[in-house]
């Protein structure tokens, strides 16, 4: 169009959506007798606890704007429950409230008005988002598990428990990066939405004192609801940790509107505050990796890592995308681990979130194979 400005379409740098790609193969699958068994994606299947309903309905009223920063009482009930369930002390006033630990994740590099040139870590293995995240941002997404190594890095993502791999950061390691990343002016921010669901290892915080020490100096962490609430279609997360970080990214956010509506924070309350409906959801979990655990073992598969998260990181030592097609063919629904980065290429993920009626037919159908 003659007089327009030129532009770049900010779509066109992203990579392409990862379960775009799989939905030949969910067709695939539905093409089984009986239907198809999705084990690809980590979305809650349980209901959302009834106190949790409750409290969203009570403040269904909510004319008014909410806050950026959140009620008051809701950072207060961020911090307790990090206090009771980590052992980790974040007043809270260094807390701050997202619309998803999604959203927090792929805003928070271009919200902290990080260098066009600067390099963005993130594990070797990784969830997407991290690097979608540094393109947003125009920054290089560098994928190791040896931040140390990258020259002009100005962010370290880590994820523990891990996103797809269910491996966890010894305390050990978590410590050399953070006394690294200060010594030469690093932010780390460490996923922990999966801290709740350690298996055979306890994950730790990063805001631990025997990472951190006494300070969370240039340190974060992001939590969620999602999984140990079933509280996904409610869409809440936080981040909290250095207190000047922190209000830096609330500065940026109050412009652009991202407001947690006040019904999902009075939820989110309820949620933090009740330790029962998540010690029950666990033992779901549990329950359901047992079966899948045994059942793919038995149809002749290693689980590697997996000592944590909601996941199961399965290889037949061939591509992945055969073991997918393997799968399919059964009526079953996996993701190919390269979704995550070339050192996936041999593994898929298998996430624990289905019914229990549905994990004992998969468990039926690779029994037959």
């Amino acid at each position: 169009m003659a007089g327009a400005h030129s532009r770049e379409r900010v779509a066109d740098t992203l990579p392409d959506f990862p379960w775009d790609v799989l939905a030949p193969f969910s067709e695939r699958a539905r093409q089984y007798p009986g239907g198809a068994l999705d084990l690809s994606v980590g979305t809650p299947v349980d209901p959302t606890p009834q106190l949790i309903q409750d409290a969203l309905g009570a403040a269904a009223d909510a004319p008014g704007y909410p806050t950026v920063a959140g009620r008051d009482d809701l950072r207060a009930a961020c911090s307790a429950w990090m206090e009771r369930s980590l052992g980790v002390h974040v007043h809270p006033t260094a807390v701050l409230p997202g619309i998803g630990s999604k959203e927090l994740i792929a805003s928070i590099p271009r919200m902290l008005g990080l260098d066009s040139r600067a390099r963005i870590v993130i594990p070797r293995i990784a969830y997407p988002t991290y690097a979608v995240g540094a393109v947003l941002a125009g920054c290089e997404p560098i994928a190791t598990d040896e931040p140390e190594s990258v020259d002009g890095a100005a962010l370290v993502w880590l994820n523990s428990p891990g996103n797809p791999t269910g491996s966890v950061l010894p305390v050990q390691r978590m410590a050399e990066i953070v006394a690294w990343a200060r010594a030469n002016d690093v932010i780390v921010i460490s996923d922990e939405c999966y801290i709740e669901l350690g298996w055979e290892s306890e994950p730790v915080s990063i805001l631990h004192p025997s990472v951190c020490g006494d300070s969370h100096e240039g340190v974060l962490a992001v939590h969620s609801l999602s999984k140990r609430s079933n509280l996904a279609g409610y869409r809440f997360g936080f981040v909290a940790g250095d207190q000047q970080v922190v209000g830096d990214l609330l500065a940026v956010r109050k412009h652009a509107g991202m407001m947690v509506p006040t019904p999902v924070q009075y939820a989110a309350i309820a949620a933090l505050g009740d330790d029962e409906h998540v010690a029950e959801q666990r033992e779901r979990y549990r329950g359901r990796r047992d079966v899948l655990r045994a059942a793919l073992t038995g149809a002749g598969m290693r689980i590697d890592d997996s000592e944590a998260g909601l996941y199961l990181w399965a290889t037949r030592s061939e591509p992945c995308w055969d073991t997918v097609a393997w799968f399919a063919d059964r009526g079953i629904v996996v993701t190919p681990g390269d979704f995550y980065g070339p050192a996936g290429a041999q593994h898929v993920r298998v996430a624990l979130t289905a019914t229990d009626a549905q994990v004992a037919e998969v468990a039926a159908r690779l029994s037959a194979t």
